[in-house]
């Protein structure tokens, strides 16, 4: 068997080793088979991630860059993405799993987050204050934080890059990007493209390592501006409390267990598609999955039925292949996971009518797949309902009306998204004002944009990205002081 080869970790413009001299394997989740080795970073490693920041941060190279210019970097690096989409799908489909429609239509869309924050470089205008004191002019200045670190998840790796290294890089900070050690291959293969796109050395760095290791030591480093993290809700309060150690800024993107409500007046074909969109999509490993489906009682035996025939044809096999549907859970640990609350729904007395077991078809082979699974007979309480999973499953909750679904849809912890199927448009905009969710879909599910805020409420984060908001994540606010006065007054009286 041949060598695998060992990556490198991009610090302050340079290719270096990890000074630990350790390296970790990356699996392919198709084949359950290591294919690359991964450096691991450990606390000097990062010391020097944020050092090379930190000096690209004060470099007049790029300290003192327009934003008009920074624009222009910007909207140069999203052209190169768009020209190697490809190359970089298939490095994320070998790293993690996700379908090869899924990871390339990903990587042909991220470009736009680079051209809208390109653009909205130099669109970020301070104010001048009409103050009430005589003699004085008063404006504001939006500027950078300084050096940020971007936390990165391993479902949609470079798509979530995207999401926070757009707008810090506009506002003028420099970042420091840690993958997910079960995913780390893409960041590596992008930030090629930073450094094609002319960015200033140090501007943009990629540390690899464990999350305990490296992750811990950039977190509480003392000149860490910023910290952007998406991942689960336990680590998310982990990195909340370390990084409020030293008062940093902190946008968290969190887990979710969404409600995705169909009312009885839907359009019966298009909510079933919608069910399936979101929770059999990317193998449930999304944290907007729908994966408690609510469905009004009147149609709720006519809805599963339609929806277990449905999701029966999806085929599940190599995620490079055109006509996968399914692929397998990105990591190890997780498809242990996963497989666990399979069991929970067990004791739990759930009627399961589709899947409830991991896949043993033979397209399916040695890989980390679960069946596409919908349980029914589940109540809101129950964990399987309360809990993310993070996987291909599904419980089916019915309701009576209006009230019940909000009751049962906002009676978890999490609050990232919901979605209502109905043709009834004073229904569709009066419950998505009592749904307690960042995102309501109305007769869609599981679309996102660069324009629009993205962002949860409860323990489903802090902060929004994307759209407008958020680049102010990444800038505070000063505040300009100007006498024109002749004299200075009594300096023993606060003016």
């Amino acid at each position: 068997m041949a060598e695998m080869s060992k990556s490198k970790m991009f610090l302050g413009g340079e290719w270096v080793t990890p000074l630990t001299g350790d390296y970790f394997e990356s699996h392919n989740p198709y084949t359950g088979k290591p294919w690359l080795m991964v450096g691991r970073g450990g606390e000097e490693d990062a010391n020097r991630a944020v050092e090379a920041a930190k000096k690209a941060f004060h470099n007049p190279e790029w300290r003192d860059l327009t934003p008009t210019a920074r624009g222009h970097l910007l909207r140069k690096l999203g052209d190169l993405i768009t020209e190697n989409a490809e190359a970089l799908a298939k490095v994320e489909v070998r790293d993690n799993g996700k379908l090869f429609a899924e990871m390339h239509l990903q990587l042909r869309y991220a470009p736009q987050w680079y051209y809208y924050f390109g653009g909205l470089a130099d669109k970020i205008e301070g104010s001048v204050i009409p103050i009430e004191k005589p003699e004085t002019f008063t404006y504001t200045l939006h500027e950078p934080l300084g050096v940020c670190v971007a936390i990165i998840p391993w479902n949609s790796p470079l798509l979530l890059v995207s999401f926070k290294l757009a707008p810090a890089l506009a506002a003028g900070n420099t970042v420091i990007i840690k993958p997910s050690e079960f995913t780390s291959a893409s960041a590596l293969e992008f930030v090629k493209l930073v450094e094609k796109a002319g960015f200033p050395k140090g501007v943009v760095n990629v540390v690899t390592g464990y999350g305990k290791e490296v992750g811990e030591a950039l977190i509480t480093h003392p000149d860490v501006a910023k910290v952007a993290f998406t991942g689960g809700s336990a680590s998310g309060r982990h990195v909340y409390a370390r990084a409020a150690e030293s008062l940093k800024k902190v946008s968290l993107e969190l887990g979710g267990k969404s409600p995705n409500i169909v009312f009885d007046d839907c359009n019966i074909d298009n909510a079933v598609k919608g069910a399936i969109s979101g929770i059999f999509a990317a193998t449930g490993q999304t944290c907007v999955a729908g994966s408690r489906l609510l469905i009004q009682e009147s149609i709720h035996d006519e809805f599963v039925d339609k929806l277990v025939t449905f999701a029966k044809t999806a085929k599940m096999g190599d995620p490079m292949s055109e006509d996968t549907h399914v692929g397998p859970v990105t990591t190890y640990p997780q498809f242990e996971k996963v497989l666990g609350y399979l069991e929970v729904a067990r004791e739990e007395g759930v009627n399961c009518v589709l899947g409830g077991d991991k896949a043993t078809r033979p397209e399916c082979g040695e890989g980390w797949f679960v069946e596409p699974t919908i349980y029914t007979n589940v109540q809101n309480s129950m964990r399987i309902a309360q809990e993310e999973i993070f996987g291909p499953v599904l419980s089916v909750i019915p309701f009576k009306d209006e009230d019940e679904a909000i009751e049962i849809g906002n009676d978890v912890v999490f609050g990232l998204a919901a979605g209502i199927w109905t043709q009834s448009i004073r229904r569709a905009i009066e419950l998505s004002k009592r749904l307690q969710a960042g995102t309501v879909w109305v007769n869609m599910y599981r679309a996102i944009s660069y324009s629009t805020p993205f962002g949860g409420y409860k323990q489903s984060g802090l902060g929004r990205e994307n759209g407008q908001e958020a680049i102010r994540e990444y800038m505070q606010t000063k505040t300009v002081w100007l006498s024109t006065s002749e004299e200075v007054p009594n300096p023993f009286v606060m003016r």
